[in-house]
């Protein structure tokens, strides 16, 4: 468990880089314990529905004059630039799984086309204006601060940016990938790791689209499940994807509660 505990930190390590590496794209440094700090503790609220309570952040973060614009722009590619590298991951043993393929080929091509309208500033200051001339009051407000958020984050999906998020997304995942292998192997389960890194990040998807807390009840069921088709035993199954799940979840909730407590003792 200390290797699987060991390679989750590898995770949230390497996704921390990434989260530091598109502040500075986007002009920001912040100091980086201070960041460090603040990014482990939206772990805390990982298991709002979507994810979103780890938007916390942009809260924290505007104490080092981080804008919330900015700051969301860099949350939401984030969870665009993560979506990408578990598709990237569950693509090693797709093939396997007839009835995966189309799913995940259809996901893949929607995310692409969202990135190159991400990237496509013509056609957002378009949608802008159109909306903005029919809208009135407050919801011209939304439409500016929603506007400049999506323009900040055609920023962080430029092609070096995009490449780099997803080298180091992919390796983050890869790691937890690679933690549910050894936790299948150690228990003595026949699955090789293109198999087990196919349940683990197929999971995961399922998980993040379910909008469920942290994915919960989506991601158990899909991980259970596959591993029953690979001739995995119940007792086997349900315990591999227990022990994954506290040691990648519940791990983070562990840790972004003690730095969440850091960092409102420290306001």
């Amino acid at each position: 468990m200390a290797i699987v505990l060991g390679l989750s930190l590898v995770n949230y390590i390497l996704r921390f880089v990434r989260w530091q590496y598109l502040l500075m794209l986007l002009g920001y440094k912040v100091p980086v314990v201070d960041n460090l700090r603040i990014y482990i503790a939206g772990f805390g609220l990982t298991i709002v529905p979507g994810k979103v309570g780890e938007a916390v952040r942009s809260v924290f973060l505007k104490e080092h004059n981080v804008g919330y614009r900015p700051s969301l722009a860099v949350f939401f590619s984030e969870r665009l630039s993560d979506l990408l590298s578990v598709l990237i991951l569950a693509g090693v043993g797709v093939w396997a799984y007839e009835s995966a393929q189309p799913a995940l080929l259809l996901m893949a091509f929607l995310l692409l086309i969202f990135v190159f309208f991400l990237r496509n500033q013509k056609l957002i200051d378009f949608i802008q204006s159109f909306v903005v001339g029919k809208m009135r009051g407050k919801f011209i407000t939304a439409i500016d601060s929603l506007a400049d958020i999506i323009k900040h984050s055609g920023r962080c999906v430029a092609p070096m940016a995009m490449s780099t998020g997803l080298t180091l997304g992919v390796i983050a995942w890869g790691a937890e990938g690679f933690a549910f292998y050894l936790i299948l192997e150690w228990m003595g389960c026949n699955v090789d790791w293109q198999t087990a890194m196919f349940i683990y990040a197929f999971s995961m998807i399922v998980g993040a689209i379910s909008f469920l807390p942290g994915g919960l009840g989506g991601a158990e069921a899909t991980m259970v499940g596959l591993l029953l088709i690979n001739d995995v035993d119940q007792p086997e199954a349900i315990a591999a994807t227990l022990l994954i799940r506290v040691a990648t979840l519940w791990f983070a909730v562990f840790l972004g509660g003690i730095a969440m407590w850091m960092q409102m003792k420290k306001r």
